[in-house]
């Protein structure tokens, strides 16, 4: 499916069946921020999902970001249930290599996290960042409220504006909501990757294009 052909998602019928439960266990904690990695998280405080390439410096700029409380790196938006990172690389799953983003909106909004989103990465390229090829590193938002939903497609729009103008492609992210598309925790070595191993690969990049604050309003706000 990968090699020296461009990626294709699987069907579900295509795609590897996984297993009803996970067969790892996740660290409690997060090594930098310090809070729990898995929820139920403390009333007030919302929770969002990213997919902007490999998840190791993905999860690095969310954590870096004030007002964010914990983050976690995982699978989500495919097929396979309780998938392996094998198994994710292996462009079977339907999953991309997403970030689970727990923060507080009276510190930082979804508006600003938006605007880290698209400008950590480009939303252009499809199948891929950079060198990374395959499915798993397609760009995507998968949103948990309608106020999300629209925030989402608001600034996906409005970006996109932004990119034309500079001469850039098309925005390929999907915007779906999370529901129905489980987030599935990778495994502990994968968990604030990048703080384990500071000289690690971190293949995030952007277009070096800003995203204008305050254009990821949803309609009316």
């Amino acid at each position: 499916m990968l090699f020296g052909r461009t990626p294709v998602l699987p069907t579900p019928e295509q795609a590897l069946k996984g297993r009803p439960e996970p067969s790892f266990t996740v660290p409690e904690r997060h090594t930098v921020l310090g809070n729990p990695l898995l929820g139920p998280y403390p009333e007030g405080l919302e929770v969002a999902d990213f997919a902007l390439g490999c998840f190791w410096g993905a999860e690095r700029v969310f954590w870096r970001t004030p007002g964010v409380w914990t983050t976690l790196v995982g699978y989500q938006g495919g097929h396979t249930e309780n998938p392996t990172y094998e198994e994710a690389c292996s462009g079977m799953t339907g999953h991309t290599e997403a970030v689970r983003v727990v923060f507080d909106p009276s510190a930082v909004s979804y508006e600003q996290l938006l605007k880290v989103f698209w400008e950590a990465h480009d939303p252009t390229q499809g199948f891929r960042q950079g060198n990374d090829v395959g499915t798993q590193y397609r760009s995507a938002l998968y949103t948990h409220s309608p106020a999300q939903a629209a925030a989402a497609a608001a600034s996906r729009d409005a970006y996109q504006k932004v990119l034309t103008g500079s001469g850039l492609g098309t925005i390929t992210t999907e915007v779906l909501p999370a529901e129905g598309r489980p987030f599935y925790p990778a495994e502990a070595y994968h968990q604030q990757y990048l703080d384990k191993n500071p000289g690690g690969y971190c293949g995030i990049g952007g277009t070096g294009v800003s995203c204008p604050v305050g254009v990821a309003k949803a309609p009316g706000e």
